[in-house]
């Protein structure tokens, strides 16, 4: 039987890497990216394999697009059996969006908030649904309240601090939806040799060039990705680095923190 699965962040790295996977063992892959070219190239590709492939061009920081995303796929894809959560583009110097968000906070995190909630209609219908949030749980940065969109930014410490808004995310998801058979998982890669999307200065980009030469490649990672799409943990939430669970019961996983950043993310969501 064909599967369903959605990845964001689709057409580069880790993303792209799945999206091969899948439609090379006889799935589909839809994928959302910004370039029309590489979804072509995927397109392409998906044509000789046992599976299929669709495209869809996004702009996944504007809280707009993903929107009109959510009810286009879920118009064409009435069930789906797993969403993968993998756009992120990196920014040296602090931009905002159009809508007036952070752009770190927008793609990284917003953007996850409002494809999670917003899919968990079809994704109820499908086979086994998993959501995967490739995020790098488990980053101990303490949260500042009083500045979650990076006022005071540096570019790294937003990244992590935006990993953190993911990891309270699955716990809030759990919270709201762990009674359905939607099951949400953390996920950290590891040292990964992807895209590294991003606007760099020139010690970062350095800093970039070296990671690249010594990270692994995208596709070790697609196996255990592959695996919990395939068979996602019985828990409500789960997080999970290349090869062992990652514990979800500290204080990094707080539910009443996951409360509050739900509780602040849907009043901006309200007035954005």
């Amino acid at each position: 039987m064909t599967r369903t699965f959605v990845i964001t962040g689709g057409t580069d790295g880790i993303g792209a890497a799945v999206a091969r996977a899948l439609y090379s063992r006889g799935d589909h892959a839809g994928v959302i990216g910004t370039d029309p070219s590489k979804g072509d190239r995927l397109l392409r590709e998906a044509a000789d394999s046992p599976g299929t492939a669709s495209f869809a061009r996004a702009d996944l920081s504007s809280v707009a697009e993903n929107r009109r995303i959510i009810r286009e796929l879920t118009e064409k894809h009435p069930e789906l059996d797993g969403l993968v959560l993998c756009a992120r583009f990196f920014q040296t110097r602090r931009k905002v969006t159009p809508e007036g968000f952070e752009h770190n906070f927008a793609l990284f995190y917003l953007s996850r908030f409002l494809l999670s909630h917003g899919m968990i209609g079809a994704l109820a219908k499908g086979d086994r649904p998993v959501i995967i949030n490739v995020a790098g749980p488990g980053q101990d940065i303490p949260i500042d309240w009083a500045d979650l969109q990076n006022e005071n930014y540096d570019g790294v410490r937003a990244m992590f601090a935006t990993g953190r808004y993911n990891d309270l995310l699955g716990v809030d998801f759990a919270r709201r939806h762990g009674d359905g058979p939607v099951r949400y998982v953390l996920f950290q890669p590891g040292p990964t040799s992807t895209s590294f999307a991003g606007e760099f200065d020139a010690p970062t980009a350095r800093f970039v060039e070296q990671q690249k030469a010594t990270a692994k490649p995208a596709t070790e990672v697609v196996p255990p990705i592959a695996g919990l799409l395939d068979a996602p943990p019985a828990e409500p939430l789960s997080a999970f680095g290349t090869h062992a669970r990652i514990g979800i019961r500290d204080d990094l996983f707080s539910p009443a923190a996951a409360a509050r950043l739900a509780a602040i993310t849907e009043q901006l969501l309200g007035s954005g």
